[in-house]
């Protein structure tokens, strides 16, 4: 088991004078500014973020860590934008329903055509949509979806269950991501598929799912995309579920009870149709990764990644204040502003043992591609590297008593984020919010995936302030109103001693591994175990 060694009970000083609170929120109030237009990839709103990474990043002193002996890495990706009206119309006994495309329904497509015309298919409702033998379960039994409409829940079939059952209960597992279910039902042949949005299970409101699914979408480049999207997707209001459900003869809550259970099988929503067309405008964009470098003096071949993510949402609809920019300042500048402080601080100290990289990506907002073409092209080992620390959505409340991760990763890392926070009057708290799914919303689960340990590390709810409950409230609050909305921005009430705070606790966490010879560890029920021993030789 990994062991921190190198950080004392008592918490080594941070150098440069340690993580600057004024530094973290003067590089949010600039990032989130009007200035840099919300900072959608392949947008001017990336050029300014990206020329300000780097400008950074040299101030910092750090060296270039990207492709060529650059600053950045070149993610490209297919992007796919919905152009002009969408035409859909809902047909049950016979009554023809128009859908308001935002409204009623949010329709888009990945799928390599220019325009999606679905005329008349058959709606046919798949429970969870879930395919996975290992855990004795399949939504499907061999029913033909081709040239139909999938009608799929959000979430696991544990969600709303009284006792854990096949899924870790309210713990999301993959198979309740939104992602999953549009994959699973292209290899199932689907026409198209449409998730019921329900606030709990989705973790989060309809606007938010309104304001990301009318943004374009973003690919990698694949010869065979037919093979992994529907011609159709998109989500449905739950209003307009329950009504659908009613004039086909089903009982919504019925329906998804029964659902819950491994003899779940599909079942037609009586006549219903769904008829839709709309144009989409695809170009191959490129996008970009921004790097920095501070080589190891020991070990220079073996790594540790820092990590966030600069995008956001861009410019989208006026909010009820005419607020058309989705700033993304909590949503995460302040991830970024933390890789940059943190690369401050390191480049000004001893160089440690392991090379440190400081890596900023792209369209994590678009299903973690900067971090997915990082683990698929990585600028460094990933045999060697040996950990990915992830940062996400810092507190711009002040200080809080604990620190927290996302999702249980049943990795040493977790256990090591306890130890430099015991040792600093602080302590770790567990994800609290494991129904959300956090752990396969964020871009250390591309390196995850490849086998790396890796934790996303974000704000605790105890305030030193008023406690858990007022922590709980501010973060629901959030959610509920700003996240991936205008108002997710800098204000003069921002807070960042907090941030500081944890972030301070992240330059002890990397410290450590980076001047210890040991390396992190996924434990015993990691998904990630296995990959991660294959390429066990290179690191004896």
């Amino acid at each position: 088991m990994f062991s921190l060694l190198a950080v004392p009970a008592f918490a080594a000083d941070v150098p440069g004078g340690g993580i600057s609170a004024e530094n973290l929120s003067r590089h949010v109030r600039i990032l989130a500014s009007d200035e840099f237009e919300g900072r959608a990839p392949a947008t001017p709103g990336e050029e300014k973020t990206v020329a300000y990474l780097i400008d950074e990043l040299k101030k910092a002193g750090v060296q270039p860590g990207g492709e060529n002996g650059g600053w950045t890495q070149a993610v490209p990706l297919v992007r796919a934008q919905v152009e002009g009206p969408v035409q859909a119309t809902l047909q049950v006994g016979g009554k023809p329903q128009a859908l308001d495309n935002g409204g009623d329904v949010v329709l888009q497509s990945l799928a390599p055509v220019d325009r999606v015309r679905v005329d008349a298919a058959p709606l046919v409702f798949v429970g969870y949509g879930v395919n996975a033998p290992e855990r004795g379960w399949d939504d499907y039994k061999g029913v033909d979806l081709r040239g139909k409409i999938a009608v799929v829940l959000v979430n696991d079939p544990d969600f709303e269950t009284p006792q854990p059952g096949a899924f870790d209960g309210r713990a999301v597992t993959y198979y309740g991501r939104w992602t999953y279910k549009y994959e699973e039902l292209a290899r199932q042949g689907a026409t198209g598929v449409l998730i019921v949005h329900e606030t709990a299970p989705a973790a989060y409101g309809w606007a938010t799912v309104k304001s990301s699914g009318l943004s374009p979408l973003f690919d990698i480049p694949r010869a065979d995309a037919a093979r992994y999207h529907t011609p159709l997707r998109g989500w449905m209001q739950r209003g307009l579920a329950v009504s659908l459900f009613e004039r086909a003869g089903l009982d919504f809550e019925a329906e998804k009870k029964r659902a819950r259970t491994p003899q779940f099988a599909p079942v037609p929503l009586g006549d219903a149709t769904l008829s839709a067309s709309f144009d989409v405008k695809r170009d191959q964009v490129v996008t970009h990764n921004v790097v920095g470098r501070l080589e190891g003096t020991q070990r220079a071949d073996e790594t540790v990644i820092y990590s966030a993510h600069w995008d956001a949402f861009g410019v989208g609809q006026p909010d009820a204040q005419g607020d058309r920019i989705r700033h993304g300042a909590v949503d995460n500048a302040t991830g970024v502003v933390a890789v940059l402080e943190l690369a401050r601080v390191f480049a000004a100290g001893p160089r440690p043992q392991r090379s440190l990289l400081f890596v900023v990506l792209t369209a994590e907002e678009k299903g973690l591609q900067g971090a997915t073409y990082f683990a698929a092209n990585p600028l460094v080992p990933l045999e060697k590297t040996a950990a990915v620390i992830n940062i996400e959505m810092l507190s711009p409340d002040g200080p809080n008593h604990d620190i927290a991760s996302w999702g249980n990763g049943r990795v040493s890392l977790e256990q090591d984020l306890k130890r430099v926070a015991e040792a600093r009057g602080r302590r770790y708290s567990p994800d609290p919010n494991l129904e959300a799914g956090f752990f396969y919303r964020a871009d250390h689960f591309a390196f995850a995936r490849a086998g790396v340990p890796a934790i996303t590390a974000g704000a605790g709810l105890d305030r030193r302030d008023g406690g858990v409950e007022s922590g709980k409230a501010l973060r629901d609050a959030y959610f509920a109103n700003c996240y991936h909305q205008p108002c997710d921005a800098w204000t003069p009430a921002w807070e960042a001693s907090g941030q500081a705070q944890d972030v301070t606790l992240l330059y002890d966490l990397g410290q450590g591994i980076a001047d210890s010879a040991a390396w992190p560890q996924w434990q015993e029920g990691s998904e990630f175990k296995a990959v991660r021993e294959k390429s066990e030789a290179a690191r004896r």
